[in-house]
């Protein structure tokens, strides 16, 4: 052996034979693409990117919707996370969703700050138009998602990862299991509980403070 830790075109597609892509775990599925495995990555994306893509659009303003095509934003993020994301970390449950979530939001806060910083437009009545609340804020209210990213962020890494996939990514608890490495559906459900009191309480906190 040469001690690398790329393995060969030929040698990745003869072990993709017998890989089972529908069952494989996420967790399996980061491994493999981290070798240079492309149908180890084509599976991660058609697991994320179509929620991912409903995720950002609710979080960016329509001013930045304007000038960024959000599937792109989207795809760009995620491939950088799977390569950038160690293999000590993508074997800790919770550290994918996690860092995924951190990474496409500091991406949109970024391309709502450009959008902000652009000449603002006017009306046909010579009125200046204000930067447009993305649809989170819309539904939310400006000042409820603000102290939710702020409690969200004072959790740890399995807290933050079952409320993403729970509440902002729709998944069943089911799945939430399966991504996790939850023992059922019942352990994902009890641990989205769990999760969701500790963020009400951070909530009621943020207010205070």
């Amino acid at each position: 052996m040469d001690g690398s830790s790329e393995k060969s075109p030929q040698r990745i597609a003869n072990n993709n034979r017998s890989v089972d892509w529908a069952g494989a775990s996420t967790r399996s599925l980061l491994d493999r693409a981290q070798t240079g495995d492309e149908r180890a990555l084509e599976e991660i994306l058609a697991r994320y990117l179509p929620r991912l893509m409903r995720w950002a659009t609710g979080r960016l303003p329509r001013a930045a919707r304007d000038i960024v095509d959000t599937g792109d934003l989207v795809q760009d993020s995620l491939i950088k996370v799977v390569r950038a994301l160690g293999g000590f970390e993508s074997r800790r449950p919770g550290a994918f969703p996690a860092y995924l979530r951190r990474t496409l939001l500091n991406r949109l806060r970024d391309e709502a700050r450009r959008a902000a910083s652009r000449p603002r437009m006017v009306d046909l009545h010579g009125a200046e138009r204000h930067p447009s609340p993305s649809p989170l804020e819309e539904t939310m209210g400006s000042e409820l998602a603000a102290d939710y990213e702020a409690a969200l962020d004072r959790l740890n890494d399995d807290d933050r990862a079952v409320l993403f996939l729970r509440i902002e990514m729709g998944m069943k608890f089911a799945e939430i299991a399966a991504e996790l490495d939850r023992p059922s559906a019942d352990a994902a459900r009890m641990a989205v509980n769990r999760a969701g009191l500790r963020l009400a309480r951070e909530m009621s906190d943020v207010r205070q403070s």
